[in-house]
């Protein structure tokens, strides 16, 4: 394991068999904490997590679950509980991306699967998850979010208000929670070298992850493990940080992409 930060505490962690859930996962697991992640559709790939956990020594459970059906992640996070424990780390990390079009053309399903996808599954979780946060006086709560929400490019409007609505939520309920030692952050990545992230570029400039990568800060897009290593430095028991968004992105988009 990398360290022993998380020993004793059981994290969820939704979206958790591929891209930056998988790596969340496994990084959370390696700090010492028994880790249940949710998963959609991808049971061998939910399979591997757990494995890759288990070869070295820890645990880590995986819940199917589609988030987008209101009161679906409610009970993700009670069988989440039932299977760990009282979950001390929530990662709030599962999404989906815009359909591509304008503002008025998008319907309203699309609009309220995004906002129950990426905010309202964070209220209901959150419901679950706090009342044992308080009892314990220590909880962190990690929304992944997106830069989307500064840049605003056209034709991502349900995923931007949805994303935009998740850091209202988080910046809310962190000053609600400070006084009893909850920490609740946001975590806004860029292009990540994802499933998604691939299809993103495709669709926007016609081209691949590997042949952007020399016209991105430091060489390279950022990788799934990137977005992992801040999430671990923001879910630390004793962490000073709250009520932020933090942007990983290299210092900002090389291309117009985001």
């Amino acid at each position: 394991m990398d360290s022993t930060t998380l020993r004793g505490r059981a994290a969820l962690v939704t979206g958790g068999s591929r891209g930056m859930g998988r790596a969340i996962a496994v990084k959370l697991a390696r700090q010492g904490a028994t880790v249940a992640f949710s998963y959609r559709k991808d049971g061998d790939a939910a399979r591997e997590v757990v494995a890759e956990v288990e070869a070295f020594g820890g645990r880590a459970v995986s819940i199917a679950g589609d988030l987008r059906a209101p009161g679906a992640a409610g009970d993700l996070a009670r069988r989440a509980a039932e299977e760990v424990g009282p979950i001390s780390v929530l990662v709030s990390n599962a999404g989906m991306a815009s359909r591509g079009h304008t503002v008025t053309e998008s319907s309203r399903d699309e609009y309220q699967d995004m906002l129950q996808m990426h905010a309202f599954a964070v209220v209901e979780m959150a419901g679950v998850v706090l009342p044992g946060m308080r009892e314990a006086g220590s909880g962190n709560i990690i929304v992944v979010t997106s830069n989307v929400t500064i840049s605003l490019p056209a034709n991502t409007a349900p995923y931007a208000v949805a994303k935009t609505s998740a850091e209202s939520i988080v910046r809310v309920l962190a000053m609600e929670e400070r006084a009893n030692g909850i920490r609740v952050n946001a975590l806004a990545p860029g292009l990540v070298a994802t499933d998604m992230g691939e299809r993103l570029v495709r669709a926007s400039v016609d081209s691949t992850l590997d042949s952007l990568a020399d016209a991105y800060p430091f060489g390279r897009v950022c990788r799934p493990e990137d977005i992992a290593d801040a999430v671990a430095f923001l879910a630390a028991p004793d962490s000073y940080v709250t009520g932020q968004r933090l942007v990983i992105d290299g210092g900002g988009p090389a291309l117009p992409l985001y």
